[in-house]
């Protein structure tokens, strides 16, 4: 009996030592180059996988990437970047000592143009916070204060349990900051909308709108969105956003020098056409050039379309997938031929009837009459994305997705609002200084950056456990199948994007 149970100890061990994979065995497929399939590959070529990412356009970065029309330099996607210490982790990590990211703090959050004619700007820090919402908006420094420090111990208990880990892996939460995060579960405001949280703190309704504008920094709706969301003025109002060096571009430029200092091996202009499996676990990809094997594929393509475009036989999980969608938009890179000093990097102009456009983005499926306009000019500090004595002006509305509006009439409509607003609270003719346009919308967003119906981040937050309903960063039915990006869990954003491929990581590892 003892000589049978040591030769099955023996085989055990046998088995365990010399048929799985050591890590350099092992080879990844990376389908897409977002932010999120970048990370992703860094993490596993430093573990020593053999890594290919597949992308279909010609550049790298996703929407996170780069334009130059005419003189001017657009960066044509995401424009707000919090967290820079996510890049420096991943450049540590690398082990590089010849690439470097560089990045400066703004001193201002946002210039904010309200409805009435009030104009506000926002420098970034508590206290400051606090002391301009008192001095212009009326509201109690001390509620304000307040607010954002709750908002903050909010974030740090949250973010080692929720942001930073799987929901999905049981392993996944012990550790020891979960009870402290059960601990403020009646700070979260978990079962009220953020409106609703926000606008029982302030009195005046302009401070709610500002922390209700939040909401859309992950395609969703203040007056349905949990409290929860509130977490996010915490890196927007206390920290304040970065500048990259170069513009927010440089972020994949960096993420893709990593990948190539690390072996990983870029195929540009093919499109993975689906994804190979026998016996419920993967075995690589098919493109319009051939087949490729590997034995694990990580999909930062949007989820939706992996399913449908990817994984056409393959059963979907239709609870992940039939939430309501997140935003998407309608955006405007405009070269103008003057600069203005009103405005800064970051710069909203607000309407009156706020609910109203949420209404229209997500009920009623329409571009607003009168929406918000966000204005971001990043020449204000890199002066080389515009000649002399000009701006890059990236004009952005929140819009629905596409479900058959007719999209050329519609974004006329609001070309001419838009220009029609900004003329009107800047007094200028803006339309006489525009030298050079181009236009982005939904569906171009589809079509480009594979959006499931120009949704920008997947799924949209608009219910109090939609933060449970994102797919997990791995398949439960398909051995070997990763997800990673804005579409899955933790979210939408930059720092999301980048901590789904540190969750990948750590599940493969796991599996692997």
């Amino acid at each position: 009996m003892i000589a049978w149970k040591l030769q099955l100890v023996f085989q055990r061990t046998y088995q365990f030592n010399f048929c799985l994979p050591t890590m350099k065995e092992l080879s990844a497929i990376v389908i897409g180059s977002g932010v999120g399939g970048l990370a992703t590959a860094i993490r596993l070529a430093k573990k020593g996988i053999q890594v290919k990412v597949f992308e279909a356009n010609a550049f790298p970065g996703g929407k996170v990437n780069s334009k130059q029309f005419g003189n001017y330099r657009f960066d044509m996607g995401p424009s707000v970047f919090t967290e820079p210490h996510l890049i420096d982790e991943l450049i540590s990590l690398s082990g590089s000592k010849e690439v470097t990211f560089q990045y400066h703090q703004l001193e201002e959050s946002c210039r904010y143009f309200f409805a009435d004619g009030q104009e506000l700007t926002v420098i970034a820090g508590e206290d400051k916070v606090a002391e301009t919402f008192s001095k212009a908006l009326g509201e109690d420094k001390i509620v304000v204060t307040n607010f954002l420090k709750r908002q903050r111990k909010n974030y740090e208990a949250v973010y080692p349990v929720f942001i930073a880990v799987s929901l999905h892996r049981f392993k996944h939460w012990f550790n020891r900051h979960v009870p402290n995060a059960l601990l403020r579960l009646t700070k979260y405001g978990l079962l009220s909308s953020m409106h609703k949280v926000n606008s029982k703190t302030f009195s005046n309704p302009k401070t709610s709108q500002i922390f209700d504008r939040l909401a859309t920094y992950n395609g969703s709706s203040p007056y349905k969105t949990p409290g929860m969301l509130n977490i996010i003025s915490h890196l927007e109002l206390n920290l304040g956003p970065a500048m990259p060096n170069g513009g927010m571009v440089a972020i994949s430029d960096t993420l893709y020098k990593l990948c190539l200092e690390l072996g990983v091996n870029f195929r540009f202009n093919e499109k993975v056409t689906s994804i190979l499996q026998t016996n419920n676990q993967v075995t690589g990809v098919q493109t319009a050039f051939g087949s490729y094997s590997s034995e694990i594929v990580v999909s930062n393509m949007d989820v939706h379309f992996t399913y449908e475009k990817l994984l056409s036989n393959f059963a979907a999980p239709s609870l992940n997938l039939k939430q309501e969608k997140s935003s998407s938009a309608i955006v405007f890179y405009w070269g103008v031929k003057k600069q203005f000093q009103q405005l800064g990097v970051h710069n909203i102009f607000f309407n009156e009837n706020y609910k109203e456009e949420f209404k229209a983005i997500f009920e009623t499926k329409e571009v607003y009459f009168d929406p918000t306009i966000y204005v971001h000019i990043s020449s204000k500090v890199e002066q080389s994305d515009a000649p002399l004595s000009c701006e890059n002006w990236f004009v952005m509305i929140n819009s629905p997705i596409n479900v058959g509006q007719n999209w050329d009439v519609e974004i006329q409509k609001v070309r001419t609002h838009i220009l029609n607003k900004l003329s009107k609270v800047l007094g200028e003719n803006i339309e006489a200084l525009i030298e050079i346009e181009e236009i982005n919308e939904p569906r171009k967003i589809e079509s480009i950056y594979s959006g499931k119906q120009g949704s920008i981040y997947g799924n949209s937050s608009n219910s109090s456990f939609a933060a449970f309903y994102r797919h997990p960063n791995f398949s439960k039915k398909l051995k070997g199948l990763y997800f990673a990006g804005v579409t899955v869990h933790p979210g939408g954003g930059i720092p999301l994007a980048l901590n789904s491929a540190k969750i990948v990581e750590r599940c493969i590892s796991e599996d692997f």
